[in-house]
């Protein structure tokens, strides 16, 4: 989760990096970077409670989404389109719209917080195991190797991934 400690509702973009870091300057180059790879930022509103959207994204794959597909939808939603995916409506609309999704049984899920104890296991699990803390956190896998998985925090440009890839594929 981004920060479990943000109001259940999420809060208002601004409002809560000013109550959190003083400003939301510190986003400026996270924008500059993620312009370069197609992630513009342009209308970021709110800063959500993800709890919830981390619940979508495990029902969206229990129907056969793959999870890159929910993330890009939800990524979309708030930083493109400007919504609240901490909301229930906000995110059966996504679910619905982009994954094709069943709205009654994804509405029911999510108003009865079906999973989210899942989640938080799943969070504990991981954060446990591979020392997370902060997120983003990528856990790479190299599939021609026994090695432990390559795991690093931090928002990161496309040549950081492809220069990882290719020293994982060498080894």
């Amino acid at each position: 989760m981004i920060d479990p400690w943000t109001a259940v509702d999420g809060e208002e973009f601004e409002a809560y990096n000013q109550r959190r870091w003083g400003s939301s300057g510190w986003t400026l180059q996270l924008r500059e970077q993620g312009g370069k790879d197609g992630a513009t930022f342009q209308n970021w509103k709110w800063w959500p409670n993800t709890l919830k959207a981390h619940q979508l994204i495990q029902f969206a794959s229990n129907h056969g989404v793959d999870t890159s597909a929910s993330n890009s939808a939800l990524f979309h939603a708030l930083y493109e389109e400007g919504e609240n995916v901490s909301l229930t409506d906000t995110l059966v609309e996504v679910g619905v719209d982009k994954l094709g999704l069943p709205r009654s049984e994804l509405a029911n899920y999510l108003a009865n917080d079906e999973g989210a104890q899942i989640v938080q296991r799943d969070i504990q699990r991981c954060k446990q195991s591979y020392q997370i803390s902060s997120v983003p956190f990528f856990i790479i896998r190299n599939p021609k190797s026994n090695d432990p998985p390559y795991g690093f925090s931090g928002a990161q440009s496309t040549r950081k991934f492809v220069e990882i890839f290719e020293e994982l594929s060498s080894s």
